[in-house]
């Protein structure tokens, strides 16, 4: 590196660090040094000789200096900076006319006219290809809105950008065409797709404002919610315990008819008729209830318009609906979902009657555990009394008529 490029690198950065306003998001060191590092490589890239790589290079690092002194007609307080500093370091008229033409090149919408304009234009321009570009974009519009230059909102500011990759910008050089312009239409469209994806949130987002005094209150949506699923999970539970009832009753009814009753056949054993009987009778009785209280009751499966143009109908319970056409279900949902009150009272309607089954079939298992339970003691107190009283070694006692 040069003296003079050295030199000119310690000024910019002693300047952009101890007078640069805070506003300023972008247009800072950073930047600078983004501009410096993709100037150095197209000086790589296009083969560009020492003396001509001296002139970019101080250019690249005075180009924003002027933002130090104003954002209005920065790139002539820039250049104004560049004459006094070359001035000082004893440089050429030539070399400090040179680099503040290039400075000025950097002017938006400035149209090169040499190959040394073309790399500082497409220097000044490189982050468009780089996968910080969403970043380093946004940062631009938060300085032009902390400055008071420009307020736009985010989805206006990608179509601007969009606008200006598209249309507006280009890369000049051969090295920057080659290897920038792919990274540059990655970022393209990576600014569609966040265009499109804004567009569709704001198209939810309006439907939900549109319907938002439709639809239900979300604390109403999980009252319901919570409430049905509680009911299904109790009516799972009557379920199973009324099939435990009815598996542990199965089991007894089948030992007793195959340990039991066959021996009842001898008359030593007649003391077990009355134990056994009483035994088997309470467990078919506890099978019936169980059976009872798991029954389905299915209703006629058939509602009318009237009912439907009435709301007497619950839509959403199956038994209500299941040989009615297609055709005609179609038709009175279409009617429900018209209606926020029909829909809530028909989920209210779901409610009260789950209520019900399930107070029926927890009343009949109550009783069918109380008739298992009573059963089972009596049975066993029986069985007791029987081989107490009446078991085989009471026969053995009694007295033998002599012939």
């Amino acid at each position: 590196m040069s003296k003079i490029v050295s030199t000119a690198e310690e000024f910019a950065i002693n300047l952009l660090t101890g007078n640069t306003d805070p506003r300023y998001l972008y247009h800072n060191l950073r930047h600078t040094q983004r501009v410096v590092d993709g100037t150095k490589e197209l000086i790589t890239g296009e083969k560009i000789s020492d003396e001509e790589s001296e002139l970019l290079l101080v250019a690249a690092w005075f180009h924003d200096l002027g933002y130090t002194i104003s954002i209005e007609n920065h790139e002539e307080h820039s250049c104004q900076l560049s004459r006094d500093f070359l001035a000082k370091n004893n440089c050429t008229p030539t070399f400090i006319t040179s680099v503040c033409d290039l400075i000025l090149a950097t002017k938006k919408g400035y149209e090169p006219k040499n190959e040394l304009e073309r790399i500082i234009r497409d220097a000044d321009s490189s982050h468009f290809h780089v996968k910080s570009f969403m970043v380093s974009t946004e940062l631009l519009r938060e300085e032009l809105s902390s400055l008071g230059k420009q307020s736009i909102k985010s989805a206006d500011w990608r179509k601007e950008n969009i606008a200006l990759l598209r249309a507006k910008h280009r890369f000049y050089t051969d090295y920057a065409i080659k290897n920038w312009q792919k990274g540059k239409d990655k970022n393209i469209k990576r600014l569609i797709k966040a265009k499109k994806k804004n567009k569709e949130l704001i198209k939810k987002e309006s439907l939900k404002a549109k319907f938002k005094g439709e639809l239900p209150d979300r604390g109403i949506q999980t009252l319901y919610r919570v409430t049905l699923s509680n009911h299904l999970k109790l009516s799972d539970i009557a379920d199973t315990k009324a099939n435990i009832l009815l598996s542990v009753n199965a089991i007894i009814v089948s030992m007793a008819l195959a340990n039991l009753v066959p021996k009842l056949d001898n008359p030593s054993n007649d003391y077990l008729f009355y134990p056994t009987f009483l035994f088997i009778i309470f467990s078919v009785v506890s099978m019936v209830m169980s059976i009872i209280a798991t029954k389905p009751n299915v209703t006629s499966g058939q509602f009318t318009e009237e009912e439907v143009n009435t709301k007497k109908v619950n839509l959403l319970f199956f038994g209500n609906f299941h040989k009615m056409k297609l055709e005609q279900y179609n038709w009175a949902m279409s009617e429900l979902i018209k209606d926020k009150d029909y829909i809530y009272s028909s989920l209210t309607k779901d409610l009260y009657f789950l209520g019900i089954v399930l107070e029926r079939k927890y009343r009949i298992l109550r009783w069918t555990y109380t008739v298992f339970m009573v059963g089972m003691i009596i049975s066993v107190i029986v069985f007791g009394v029987a081989l107490k009283f009446y078991g085989p070694e009471r026969i053995l006692e009694l007295p033998v008529m002599q012939p």
